[in-house]
């Protein structure tokens, strides 16, 4: 087994596969938007976390994409998890979960389309960490957040 064949599984086990906790994917299924956007005793909804999720799955499928990249100091972490108010209803939940849904797919065809020297490859301006660590760490930031949507969910349904 290689790093990417690893990496994938990491991704895979975060979104859809059945593994040592249940996918994101099957967390969010039944949800309504108006469910997904109740923000529970923490402040936080599942719809902000999964709008932070794809904002850094996003982020850094795009700096993976490009290579060589810059560190962009001007992102305020917390504007990541907005929803905003105006768009709470099924049709923008829906077009929420495709962006997640394609994110997710983006990132094993990059991963499966680059090869070991670029999961080796260092990157400079991001403290010389090797793209397979980020891409690692990434999953864990993933499997974080899934953790904390599983207990708001569930935090949910015992009201």
């Amino acid at each position: 087994m290689n790093a990417k064949s690893i990496l994938i599984d990491q991704l895979n086990a975060c979104y859809h596969d059945k593994s040592w906790f249940i996918p994101l994917q099957d967390i969010l299924k039944d949800l309504s938007a108006e469910q997904a956007a109740n923000e529970h005793a923490s402040k936080q909804s599942i719809w902000g976390i999964v709008n932070h999720l794809i904002f850094w799955n996003e982020k850094w499928l795009e700096r993976f994409e490009v290579g060589n990249f810059e560190i962009d100091g001007e992102i305020n972490n917390d504007d990541t998890f907005y929803v905003d108010p105006d768009t709470i209803n099924d049709s923008e939940w829906n077009r929420t979960l495709q962006r997640l849904e394609t994110v997710f797919r983006s990132w094993t065809v990059a991963l499966e389309e680059s090869d070991e020297f670029k999961l080796t490859s260092e990157i400079p301006s991001y403290y010389n960490a090797p793209w397979w660590g980020v891409v690692s760490n990434l999953s864990i930031h993933n499997a974080y957040h899934i953790g904390q949507i599983m207990l708001l969910k569930k935090t949910m349904q015992n009201q």
